[in-house]
């Protein structure tokens, strides 16, 4: 590849890489520009580890023809298993243990080699093979994100040449250096969804980090707790009890975000939620649709936890509606993007009345208030109570207990969320 379009290229990764084109976008544009300007790439692969609670790293794949792989992928941990034998037999690994940044492959020699993919590789057709490992540096490195790993192949016979060797020395830093700015924006935006929930992220993404910078906004608030998981954690070993409380606050999250309401705090084995939008009447039937996806993912999680010998619970949901204020609130150098107000310690206080009256939901006058005639008939009073630290009674119900057992009522409720 000659000098100028090597340089064009350049151009092109570093301007793409600042507007955010997408990760499949950039392996592809750098393959098919390469290819245009003379260098007969045949494959391109690229991985990068990540900062994500569920996967190690993703990586990005291009082909010359046609194929049933896709653009991208996602892999797990590879400290363990069969990932774990699969990268020890990786060219990668070999590099890293020899401190190799650079790695190149006949592909007619494949069979002497004892490493993983590349006899996939020749028997389709590939001849040659570079890797390159670009590590970052102490201030570059982001939790396990300490290096850019890449491959190219060729099918010329003659492989590739000592220019386009030269050629991919010099454009493929480039390219991880804009792959690596576009997983970054990955990263900010999987952590504040995981960190501070969807919708309180989206706010402080948009700029929204502002001291006191709060809206007072009118929502549905939902209080839920476990019932005894105090005392279970303290009849079960250590390593059993953070299991014990991922596995509640899973069924929980999946169902209110299913429902499309947003997770704003995990306390303890309490989870603070909202559901808001133009229409509170909307809101309030979706938080009721949560609860019930809640109650099944329960009895999911206990009839499989019940098999394997492990302590089970069920849970207790309050639910309120009221003005909250919503926003930033905390020190100049520890912030919290969360709501307040009284109906926020109101929710907290009607779920803890759950044990009480022996009721796994209790919701406010107010909430019940605002449902439609049909969903008003599924809550039934269950008496006037005094909330600890609330000035004043509040009337509570909970759903009409007559549904258990009664299929067709309880088929009445579900259609009724679903409407």
């Amino acid at each position: 590849m000659e000098l100028a379009p090597r340089i064009e290229l350049m151009s092109w990764l570093v301007s793409q890489g600042l507007t955010g084109l997408p990760e499949p976008d950039l392996i592809r544009g750098f393959c098919e520009r390469c290819r245009a300007a003379g260098l007969d790439l045949s494959r391109g692969l690229a991985f990068i580890d990540t900062l994500h609670p569920i996967y190690e790293g993703r990586g990005f794949r291009w082909n010359d023809r046609g194929s049933n792989e896709g653009e991208t992928f996602e892999y797990t941990s590879s400290a363990e298993g069969d990932a774990a034998k699969n990268w020890r037999r990786s060219v990668f690994h070999h590099m890293l243990e020899n401190g190799h940044d650079e790695f190149i492959i006949d592909l007619g020699d494949s069979e002497s080699l004892d490493f993983s993919m590349i006899g996939d590789l020749a028997e389709k057709g590939h001849k040659h093979f570079l890797a390159f490992v670009h590590r970052f540096g102490d201030a570059g490195t982001l939790g396990q994100m300490d290096c850019f790993y890449s491959y190219w192949a060729t099918r010329r016979d003659g492989g590739f040449s000592q220019g386009e060797i030269a050629a991919l020395r010099d454009l493929v830093p480039v390219l991880g250096l804009a792959i690596k700015s576009a997983q970054h924006v990955d990263i900010v935006r999987t952590l504040g969804r995981v960190y501070l929930g969807r919708d309180a992220s989206e706010q402080v993404l948009r700029g929204r980090i502002s001291r006191g910078v709060t809206e007072r906004i009118k929502a549905v608030l939902w209080f839920s707790d476990l019932r005894g998981s105090t005392r279970i954690s303290e009849g079960i070993g250590p390593d059993e009890i953070i299991p014990f409380l991922n596995d509640y606050a899973q069924a929980s999250i999946e169902a209110i975000h299913d429902a499309g309401g947003d997770v704003l705090k995990l306390i303890g084995d309490g989870v603070l939620a909202i559901f808001t939008g133009d229409d509170m009447g909307t809101a309030r039937r979706a938080a009721l649709r949560a609860e019930h996806r809640f109650r099944l993912n329960m009895a999911e999680l206990n009839a499989r936890r019940s098999v394997a010998g492990r302590p089970v619970t069920t849970a207790y949901v309050g639910l309120h509606i009221g003005e909250v204020f919503y926003g930033n609130i905390g020190s100049e150098d520890r912030l919290d993007f969360t709501v307040v107000g009284p109906a926020v310690n109101e929710v907290s206080r009607i779920a803890s009345m759950c044990n009480s009256v022996d009721r796994e939901l209790l919701a406010s006058s107010e909430f019940r208030g605002g449902l439609d005639a049909t969903g008003r008939r599924y809550l039934v009073s269950t008496g006037r109570y005094a909330l600890r630290g609330i000035g004043r009674a509040q009337d509570l119900y909970t759903l009409d207990p007559d549904m258990e057992g009664n299929e067709a009522m309880t088929g009445g409720y579900e259609r009724y969320l679903k409407s």
